[in-house]
């Protein structure tokens, strides 16, 4: 199977330098941010965010070098979405995080806040050195989208009256439109027309999405030791995810489990058992091949090049992750 870092290999190179340059940028000011930049950039993850704008770079500016603003805009998309997982792991309790400890818990609960607010305000303060009001609007959109979808989350935990439709607008938030806005701000910085803009927008939005669905599904079908965080932790911290959502609607039994927040000695098992045993996981992977076909016909106005090719290649190994 193709891995996504060998789909990243037009950039490979800018996505090493990147990645030290943000040890930097975090990591000048203090110590203890130097030891969690280290921490957080050196984590292994896949850097798929920041690879979408640099390859958009490259897909829409054919023949050119990236430019700096480019580069920064990566920066900054890794920057917001690493603050992000910072928080969330702070919220959700979470021990580990790809296979390594969690910035809290390796250096505590209030660390960890201000180290995720610290990267959320150097990520604004590079934003507006862009000079680019619209590129500034865009990411600043996802911050805001950041805490709503997390503050839905938070709201709507053990409700078994959510719908599909209500999880994927916290999917949007949560996961979807940093890609997206991202996305669209490289188009922007490249100058592209509003008709291809917005499908870059949409290329990310639709992706991110695959990606949600194809994550949640895995947290059903993956070890520990695979994810890098115990599984199936989302449905024990009363997260309803898809393979969820579309198993209540076949087994009435789990919607009282749920709704009884597994209170009962063997409860949790049973649910698991509940959604292997449906067609909930199934159904799951249909919504998310729904949303990698679309997002790779909006690919379909960008020219021929190597990247090009590698984010269409991008739409079908979400996918092959949970062949």
């Amino acid at each position: 199977m193709t891995s996504v870092t060998s789909l990243f290999a037009p950039v490979e190179s800018d996505l090493d330098l990147m990645t030290q340059n943000l040890k930097g940028l975090v990591g000048a000011r203090h110590p203890i941010l130097s030891a969690a930049a280290e921490h957080l950039f050196g984590a292994g993850g896949k850097r798929v965010r920041p690879a979408i704008v640099l390859l958009l770079s490259k897909a829409t500016l054919p023949g050119q070098e990236i430019t700096a603003k480019h580069r920064r805009l990566a920066e900054i998309t890794e920057m917001i979405h690493t603050a992000s997982l910072v928080h969330d792991d702070v919220v959700d309790e979470a021990s580990v995080r790809r296979g390594v400890p969690t910035v809290h818990s390796s250096f505590g609960n209030r660390i960890a806040v201000l180290a995720g607010d610290f990267l959320f305000a150097q990520a604004s303060w590079y934003l507006a050195n862009l000079d680019n009001l619209r590129v500034v609007k865009l990411l600043s959109q996802v911050i805001m989208d950041l805490a709503e979808g997390e503050i839905q989350q938070g709201l709507n935990r053990f409700d078994t009256s959510l719908s599909i439709d209500a999880y994927l607008d916290k999917s949007y938030f949560k996961t979807a439109s940093l890609m997206a806005n991202s996305a669209k701000a490289a188009g922007v910085l490249s100058d592209m027309s509003e008709t291809v803009v917005e499908q870059l927008y949409n290329y990310g939005r639709h992706l991110g999405l695959a990606f949600q669905v194809v994550d949640d599904i895995l947290d059903f079908t993956s070890s520990d030791d695979v994810l890098g965080k115990p599984a199936c932790s989302d449905l024990k911290s009363g997260n309803l995810t898809a393979p969820v959502l579309y198993a209540m609607a076949e087994h009435p039994f789990l919607t009282t489990l749920i709704e009884r927040e597994f209170s009962e000695a063997d409860d949790f098992d049973q649910a698991i058992d509940l959604v292997h045993r449906s067609g909930g996981i199934g159904r799951s992977r249909d919504l998310a091949a729904t949303h990698a076909r679309q997002a790779a016909a909006c690919l379909e106005y960008l020219p021929p090049s190597a990247a090009g090719q590698a984010l269409q290649d991008l739409t079908s190994y979400v996918l092959r992750r949970i062949s």
